[in-house]
């Protein structure tokens, strides 16, 4: 991803230089429709004269320059008007977005201008990229080579502080890794589990050796922990550039197998169309992944000493997985567990009973107006219409697919179906028709705006109820009436949060407006309810579900309070100068 940026980089100096170079003498003659722009790029961590930083303008022919070695710049023959500006430099990064990436961060929203005769000068401030980086000491003195280094980071979503996995990195020759390109932020690190001798190949490898134990190197987070409550969190800011290294113990590796029994006479063994995943004794989700056999069935593990939870998926004979996603999100999928301990000798032979999935359902409770038809909506149609689901992982190493929609077993009407992996998550709901909005999401006692949902391999999930509402609201965000007057120069954007006050599963995306786009914004399909309304002139990353961090905002926020059937608007408070 670096060296494509740097290679558009490099492409967009060839064009500034090629325009540049076809000037003549009658087109820089003065003309009082164009004009020059002027100002200075500045590095965010330092303050300092950023030099050779490309500022670009946007249109049907780019046109830009180079900052000198003072940081400053100069366009000549731009148009008086409207006109969108990008500043980009190699190893920085402009303003953030509102909403956090993983992986290299983003160039940030373009500056939107006024061009004009004698404007002032303009400043830009690029932000330096982090990096973290370190190198991995093995216990036997060999190098550390082609081990594999997981990144996570924490970030906001929906309101929420939660893990995502950044990416994967390989130590070179010498053992060191480094993880460049990044945003300010929180992250994690731990290790891939690596047999000694084949830290490049599958741990299926390892099978057929006789029950032979195999040395090797477990998966350890930074800097010597066993899972992720346990990791140290590495924060980074404006450039900085981390170390983390590692100092990893050989460990003896145990071979486990463990093979699928379906119920019914004979207890045959599963089909090989299954997959498995390993947890630790406490349920949380563990970087061993079992391989299948197909000439027996079965599935292999590489296991250190320990206490596991095998869970295992598979389709009955002759079934199709068939569009479902996952296996583990299949309609015909089967699955079960087995516990065991590892313990100084192979375990082979561990049967796993499958059953059924355990599924989660969510039943939909359809709430009309007076004014509105009666029964439900979903009746002619299926209820994944109506509303779309996600998890996060709450605890332990996010789950693969976290954050993305939930792959649905069965959509009838009024419910929703799907079987999730074991462990912790938020449930966001989204709805994709604006004439529904939410009420409450309930699971047996649980408020599942305030509570994680638990997904356990021993018990069954408590149904879930979701209230949808016909009598939404409508909310028009209006600016300040000064701002519609814009003045020459680089015009502000803010960043605007709907927060409600009461519980939902609903999140609102933060907004963007600046003058240029419109100085209304309208937002629909609102639950009726009080809530409160935040103004930033930055892109804010705000974990609006922690009342920690709303009790530490400087502003309080604008309250309005929105009924039912009915068009409300608020002037928004913008931040001054």
């Amino acid at each position: 991803m670096a060296g494509l940026r740097a290679g558009l980089w490099a492409g967009a100096l060839a064009a500034v230089g090629w325009a540049a170079a076809q000037e003549s003498p009658e087109q820089l003659k003065p003309d009082p429709a164009r004009v020059t722009i002027h100002g200075e790029v500045r590095n965010g961590a330092t303050g300092q004269p950023l030099p050779r930083a490309l500022v670009r303008i946007e249109g049907d022919a780019d046109t830009g320059t180079l900052t000198d070695g003072e940081g400053r710049f100069e366009i000549h023959g731009l148009p008086v008007g409207p006109q969108t500006i990008r500043v980009v430099k190699p190893g920085f990064h402009d303003r953030p977005y509102a909403t956090e990436e993983v992986g290299n961060p983003a160039d940030g929203p373009a500056h939107s201008l006024l061009v004009a005769a004698q404007m002032p000068d303009l400043v830009f401030t690029l932000t330096p990229n982090c990096a973290i980086h370190g190198h991995i000491q093995l216990s036997t003195g060999d190098p550390a080579e082609g081990m594999s280094i997981n990144l996570l980071k924490k970030v906001v979503r929906y309101g929420r502080a939660v893990w995502l996995q950044g990416g994967v990195v390989r130590t070179n020759g010498d053992g060191n890794y480094r993880f460049a390109g990044l945003s300010d932020g929180v992250y994690a690190l731990y290790t891939t589990p690596s047999l000694e001798s084949e830290r490049a190949v599958t741990l299926l490898a390892a099978r057929g050796r006789g029950g032979i134990a195999r040395n090797g190197y477990p998966s350890v987070f930074y800097p010597d922990a066993r899972d992720l409550a346990g990791a140290a969190r590495i924060h980074v800011s404006a450039g900085e550039q981390a170390e983390a290294n590692f100092s990893l113990a050989l460990e003896p590796f145990y071979p486990v197998t463990a093979m699928g029994t379906l119920p019914g006479p004979g207890n045959k063994a599963a089909p090989p169309e299954g997959s498995a995943v390993v947890f630790d004794a406490t349920g949380h989700l563990l970087p061993y992944i079992p391989q299948d056999d197909a000439t027996n069935h079965s599935l292999q593990a590489d296991l250190p000493d320990g206490t596991y939870v095998m869970a295992m998926a598979a389709l009955p004979r002759g079934a199709s997985p068939g569009d479902d996603g996952p296996i583990f999100a299949g309609a015909n999928a089967m699955s079960g567990s087995v516990e065991f301990t590892v313990a100084g000798h192979p375990v082979t032979g561990l049967r796993i009973p499958l059953g059924p999935s355990q599924i989660t359902t969510v039943h939909l409770r359809f709430v009309h107006s007076n004014a509105g038809p009666t029964g439900s909506p979903a009746a002619t149609g299926n209820a994944w219409d109506l509303v779309n689901l996600t998890l996060d992982t709450a605890e332990g190493i996010p789950s693969p697919g976290g954050g993305e929609s939930i792959g649905m077993i069965e959509t009838v009407p009024d419910v929703l179906q799907f079987a999730p992996l074991a462990g912790t998550y938020w449930l966001n709901t989204m709805l994709p028709r604006k004439d529904w909005c939410a009420g409450p999401l309930n699971a047996g006692g649980l408020n599942l705006a305030v509570d994680p949902l638990t997904v356990s391999l021993a018990s069954a999930t408590p149904p879930m109820e979701l209230t949808l509402r016909d009598d939404c609201a409508t909310l028009t965000l209006n600016l300040p009436p000064g701002l519609a007057a814009f003045v020459p120069g680089e015009e502000p954007f803010y960043t605007v949060y709907v927060v409600p006050d009461f519980d939902t599963t609903v999140s609102i995306p933060p907004m963007t407006m600046h003058p240029s786009s419109g100085t209304t914004l309208t937002i629909d399909g609102l639950t009726p309810g009080s809530y409160h309304v935040y103004t930033f002139d930055s892109g804010v990353h705000l974990e609006y579900r922690n009342p920690a961090v709303m009790a530490a905002l400087a502003s309080p926020g604008q309250a309005v309070t929105l009924s039912a059937e009915a068009a409300s608007s608020l002037t928004l408070e913008v931040p001054g100068p």
